[in-house]
């Protein structure tokens, strides 16, 4: 399966639906294929600008490390240095907190959703509520 312009879309408003059912702040979605390159983003009426690199490093950064950005948080904790040349390599689109959750097809990494605007565990939640909705795997790393 490959991800196309038609799913993102759905992603985000399942995303974004999610967000409002749990009276969230305004939240931004970024959806990126499995090399990381996004296939569509939105930003909610009232959310702050810079909410895109937000929502795509969280999402750039599961798929080019194959682990959701739950794990690079607890990674980050561990060994900080390590997720800072990480960082670094990826051109600053690596946000190591949750809110970057791998969507997975038959265990294969399809791409990820990254979600920003509220806290990063409701962010996440969001995220997993539409991939799973869609029928597909929500992969947010960790023990999450």
């Amino acid at each position: 399966m490959k991800l196309d312009l038609e799913m993102a879309r759905a992603l985000i408003r399942g995303t974004l639906n999610e967000a409002r059912a749990r009276g969230l702040k305004p939240l931004s979605v970024c959806v990126v294929d499995a090399g990381g390159y996004p296939v569509a983003f939105e930003r909610s009426d009232g959310a702050s600008p810079m909410r895109f690199a937000i929502a795509h490093g969280k999402a750039h950064g599961a798929v080019v490390m194959g682990v959701g950005s739950r794990a690079l948080f607890e990674r980050a904790q561990a060994q900080p240095y390590f997720i800072q040349s990480m960082n670094s390599l990826a051109g600053g689109a690596l946000v190591p907190v949750p809110g970057g959750v791998l969507i997975r097809d038959d265990g294969k990494i399809v791409g990820a959703v990254g979600v920003t605007g509220d806290s990063s565990d409701n962010d996440e939640a969001c995220a997993i509520a539409a991939i799973e909705a869609m029928g597909l795997s929500a992969d947010p790393g960790g023990a999450a």
